[in-house]
This record gives structure tokens, sequence and C-alpha cells, in this order.
């Protein structure tokens, strides 16, 4: 899986990235066809305490899962959203079989 990450208006360090690249090389056991994930990871407002968002587009084939969450924490956010991805997944898959 291809995974491309973009943290706007600040620097993301290493071991945020490597967390987020593990959390999704997870979801390939639920769909081993996952193409990309593009990855935004953006601060809102300083002064609220929820200010970290995280937005992960999925790449599957014949379709594209979003996810977005916002949160005390990235770590917090990322779980989250990839929660949300893994579960349209599961849908996804259940459709079609």
């Amino acid at each position: 899986m291809e995974i491309q990450m973009h943290s706007i208006h600040f620097k993301a360090d290493k071991k945020l990235l490597d967390f987020i690249s593990d959390k999704l090389n997870k979801l390939e056991q639920f769909n081993q066809h996952v193409i990309s994930a593009e990855v935004f990871l953006r601060l809102d407002k300083d002064r609220e305490k929820e200010n970290k968002i995280t937005e992960i587009k999925l790449l599957v084939p014949g379709k594209e899962l979003f996810a977005k969450r916002k949160c005390k924490s990235f770590e917090e956010a990322v779980d989250e959203t990839i929660d949300a991805l893994k579960k349209q997944i599961i849908k996804e898959k259940e459709k079609s079989q």
C-alpha cells in the first residue's frame, strides 16, 4: 500500500508518522487490496482542547473510503479514524459477498 502523509501548518515528527504507517498497514488484514492511503494531519484553532484533526482517504478497488476525526492528540485521532475505516472496509466486504 502506498501511503502519503501531509501535515498542515506544522512538522510531524518521525514517531507520529511511523505510528500512522503501522496502523494503516494493519488495515490490510481486513482488505488486502488496499491501493493507497492519503493522510492529512491538521491543527485547528490553537485555543481549543480538541484541536488535532486527522483525515484519511483510503483507495480500494472500485471505492474510495474516507474518515475524519478531531481529538486531543493525533494518536487518538488516528486510532478513531482507523477504527472508522475498518468498519467501512468490513461493511463493504459484507456487501460484496
